[in-house]
Parts: structure tokens; C-alpha cells; sequence
């Protein structure tokens, strides 16, 4: 068996679903098709490896076995760029946490700008520490 189709296998596994399943998901006329993808029989087109990754939540460099850990999708880092956004923006506003202003005073540039970067690295380890624990049960 090739990396791609373990990959496959133990992801779909994972989740708990059929190979008929996963091969509607990813508009197959047939559950064959994806089946030979996990037997290592043939391998998706790119534009199928990227609906596959896609449903899987995993990049396709991950799928091809040149990560060997899930890294963020395309999606994962719009998710954590809407959180920090909407994070900052709580912070901001009259209601935001008062123990951030220093003496009554807003945050200055530099302070804000840290506590920015610490928020998405934060993010970021968690979202890849869920991503980790959530593929890693082989």
C-alpha cells in the first residue's frame, strides 16, 4: 500500500464512515472509484486530491505523506484569522477586558500589536494540537 492510500484509510476510519460514504461526499458515480484510491490501485487527479483534502480536513501535501503531521488548510487559516478579528475587535471596544488598559488608557501600538501576535500564535497551537489528537490514532 502506498502513504496515500494508509492515509486515506486511516482517515476515513477515523471518522467512522463507509467508503460508499466518502465517495458521494466527493461526487463519485461509484464507491469502486474511491475504493482503489485506498487500495493503492489508482490515484486521484489533483482536482479530486483537493476535494479529498478538502473533506478531510488535512492539507494535500499531508495526504501525499510530505507532512507528517495535519498542517493548516486554507480554511483553517481563515477560521483563525476570523477569530483573532473577532477577538481584537472584543478587546477594542468600551466593553473589552478594562485589566488590558494600563491606568484607564488604551493599549499603545507596540503593546496591542504583541498581545495580537501572542492571540494568533495561541490560536494557532490549539487548532493544531486539536488537528494532531484528531488524525494521530493509528
Amino acid at each position: 500500500m502506498s502513504k496515500l492510500s494508509l492515509t486515506l484509510t486511516n482517515l476515513r476510519e477515523e471518522r467512522g464512515w463507509s467508503k460508499t460514504y466518502v465517495a458521494k461526499k466527493l461526487g463519485l458515480s461509484n464507491m469502486q472509484t474511491y475504493a482503489n484510491y485506498e487500495y493503492g490501485s489508482r490515484e486521484p487527479d489533483l482536482e479530486l486530491l483537493k476535494k479529498i483534502s478538502d473533506l478531510y480536513d488535512v492539507t494535500t501535501d499531508y495526504l501525499l505523506g510530505k507532512t507528517s503531521t495535519p498542517e493548516f488548510t486554507a480554511k483553517d487559516e481563515q477560521d483563525i484569522q476570523v477569530v483573532l478579528k473577532n477577538t481584537i475587535n472584543g478587546l477594542s471596544n468600551e466593553a473589552g477586558l478594562s485589566y488590558l488598559k494600563n491606568g484607564g488608557e488604551e493599549l499603545d501600538d507596540e503593546s496591542a500589536e504583541l498581545l495580537k501576535d501572542s492571540l494568533e500564535r495561541a490560536l494557532r497551537r490549539a487548532q493544531l494540537l486539536a488537528k494532531e489528537g484528531f488524525t494521530s490514532k493509528k
